[in-house]
């Protein structure tokens, strides 16, 4: 698909809308060092592995239950990947699961341990909301 660029009537509201593309871009590619704007609790356990995030409830999803920490995440909006908030993205691919006919176990804690950071997975999900909520409001 191709891009969409608004016909604007004078150039100044054309380089806004530039600017702003450049932000947003800069966001989503950068999105893992976005700092992040909500609060966890059990972090301070200091036991970050991760078995499945899950919503408490269904249809409540005002909070995030991954294993060891809770976090409660502002609405993110609609913003979607693939039919899917990115937060609901990452709870869905960062989980234990073992593969029925193969029996090969996919680990995500597997990465956090190889490169050192043993919060990567929750680092990660902070990062994702972050983003979301900023893409949906706008920038900084």
């Amino acid at each position: 698909m191709l891009p969409r660029i608004p016909l604007v009537e004078e150039p100044r509201h054309f380089w806004s809308f530039s600017k702003a593309g450049r932000e947003l871009a800069n966001l989503h590619l950068n999105y893992e060092t976005v700092p992040p704007s909500q609060e966890v609790t059990g972090a301070e356990t200091g036991h970050f592995t991760v078995e499945k995030m899950r919503f408490p409830k269904k249809g409540e999803k005002d909070t995030i239950a991954p294993s060891p920490f809770r976090t409660s995440p502002p609405k993110p909006g609609n913003y979607t990947v693939n039919g899917k908030s990115a937060i609901e993205w990452i709870m869905e691919r960062y989980q234990l699961t073992t593969h029925k006919e193969s029996t090969i176990t996919n680990n995500p804690n597997d990465w956090a341990k190889e490169v050192g950071n043993p919060r990567y997975i929750l680092d990660l999900l902070l990062s994702v909301i972050s983003v979301s909520v900023q893409t949906v409001e706008g920038l900084p």
